[in-house]
């Protein structure tokens, strides 16, 4: 049975289910969904992240991390953690940019959360010298100072739309129509938790709600508020959701989210605002919203560039300043992605980021 198959006749038996349901069943159902059974990365799968694009991310990111972790007084055991972690791209060039830091490989021990057991084989071959452990929940940490990253994580935890109606709020749906998955509205009701949206939205406004991201971050930031570190969250999206901003990536390029489902990546943009009420409840300082190319031009990427660009030439030459201009132009990555930082309120931020 295809996923299609299996959404049609659960939506055919009890009724049409919300985005969060459907973007839960496409990408983590355990026999047919998109991330369980596939590496979505690199030229040869659906979508390509910035740890793959060059490895200066990863390095700049890492002497983040490591000075931060020096700031807070070395602690000498640590978790240098990553939530999402792709092939294990990221996390190998944090390690090798941090290996001449003194003490930081002997205090740290890797922990990886992880929920496509496919990705969870290519970290461990890319990670085997560094002995990490996986977790499938973040409560699952240990209880030690965690140097946190997640990159594009945030993106693709399920979300639920709403569409406001007057006073009130009509939840989309999906559900089907002459043998296909189509969109369609609930009923008019009241929701709290947009109690707050009220001022800034008028009739047909569509706003999105990732309850799941507030559980995953009030772990992390109350692990740092009490024992110490930092985390550094890099996804796509803005301070506060506003329209609808669902879609699916299949080969590289944008597809209907209803069309093949489970066979293409589904996200949506990232509401900071949301994070940070959730790291501020949680007794967690955190960064102003940073755009990503500034963040990394403060971590020192062009001189990373440049030196790498020595040994080089002709088309290995072309590709480094072409990776170096994806990742930090404001027309590319560089202002479409934001990092948000969050660190102990006594402590100072992560380098590149500004209180």
């Amino acid at each position: 049975m295809s996923l299609l198959d299996h959404l049609t006749t659960r939506i055919l038996q009890d009724g049409p289910i919300s985005v969060a349901a459907y973007m839960t069943e496409c990408l983590l159902h355990p026999k047919l969904g998109y991330y369980t059974t596939r590496d979505p990365l690199g030229p040869q799968g659906d979508f390509t992240t910035s740890p793959e694009i060059s490895q200066m991310f990863g390095e700049v990111i890492g002497l983040c991390l490591a000075q931060s972790w020096m700031d807070q007084g070395q602690p000498s055991r640590f978790i240098l953690g990553e939530l999402g972690p792709g092939r294990g791209t990221l996390m190998a060039d944090i390690l090798r940019a941090t290996r001449r830091v003194p003490g930081f490989h002997q205090a740290a021990k890797v922990v990886l959360l992880e929920v496509s057991p496919e990705l969870e084989k290519k970290q461990a071959e890319t990670l085997r010298e560094y002995a990490p452990e996986w977790v499938g929940n973040i409560a699952e940490f240990p209880d030690l100072p965690l140097y946190l990253v997640a990159n594009e994580f945030f993106d693709a935890l399920p979300i639920r739309q709403f569409l406001r109606d007057g006073d009130s709020w009509r939840e989309r749906l999906v559900g089907v129509s002459a043998g296909s998955l189509t969109f369609g509205l609930g009923p008019r009701t009241e929701q709290s938790g947009l109690k707050h949206r009220m001022d800034d939205t008028t009739d047909a406004d569509l706003v999105e709600l990732c309850s799941a991201a507030t559980p995953i971050l009030t772990t992390v930031a109350q692990r740092i508020a009490t024992c110490g570190g930092s985390a550094l969250i890099v996804d796509y999206g803005d301070w506060r959701s506003l329209g609808d901003t669902l879609q699916a990536m299949q080969n590289h390029k944008h597809s209907d989210p209803l069309e093949n489902p489970g066979q293409a990546d589904l996200t949506s943009h990232v509401d900071f605002e949301a994070l940070a009420g959730a790291a501020r409840a949680a007794g967690c300082a955190y960064t102003r919203l940073t755009p990503q190319g500034v963040f990394l031009e403060r971590l020192g990427i062009t001189a990373r560039a440049q030196t790498l660009a020595n040994s080089l030439q002709g088309s290995e030459l072309e590709g480094l300043i072409a990776a170096h201009r994806r990742l930090t132009h404001p027309e590319e990555m560089g202002n479409l992605f934001k990092v948000l930082g969050l660190y102990p309120a006594q402590s100072a931020p992560p380098p590149g980021l500004d209180s």
